[in-house]
């Protein structure tokens, strides 16, 4: 008797633009992902609640940051969909206001859409501040925050 394939559970990362959070997010996550070896059972993506940059490549100053601690971004802008909210298990938005975004795609209560935030300690901000229209060190404190919460993301695959 041969089996069904086993669906992977999808995690979709969101910000606005989708070139420097969700896409850090979402590259940090895969190598989270491999490392663990869960690389058959879960499919990482991300997404904007804007279109401002679709099909575009993550800001080169987030692929720089995110190069020196050995990621590879790799994905293309695009824009969260209606679909999006029923084909992922988990979607995390980066602040309040892709929170908010988010939400008003479903008339749901959408309890599957939590703030990157929710997998981190009191000590961090409630919203992943964009770093877009800073300086270096904002990419960098960026990727800390990540890198912080895909340990607690992964537990709710576990859990899930």
């Amino acid at each position: 008797m041969t089996t069904e394939p086993t669906k992977p559970w999808k995690i979709l990362f969101v910000c606005l633009g989708n070139i420097c959070r969700s896409p850090a997010a979402e590259g940090i996550m895969k190598k989270y992902i491999e490392a663990e070896e869960l690389s058959d059972r879960i499919w990482v993506d991300s997404a904007g609640t804007c279109n401002y940059h679709t099909g575009q490549l993550a800001d080169p100053r987030m692929l720089k940051a995110a190069h020196r601690r050995g990621y590879d971004l790799t994905s293309r802008a695009r824009t969260i969909t209606n679909r999006d909210l029923r084909d992922f298990h988990l979607i995390v938005a980066m602040d309040s206001e892709n929170f908010r975004q988010v939400h008003l795609l479903t008339s749901d209560a959408a309890s599957h859409v939590k703030l990157l935030s929710d997998f981190l300690n009191e000590d961090w901000p409630k919203n992943v501040p964009d770093p877009y229209y800073g300086g270096d060190e904002g990419f960098d404190f960026v990727i800390d925050m990540i890198e912080q919460a895909c340990p607690k993301i992964l537990d709710t695959y576990r859990k899930a």
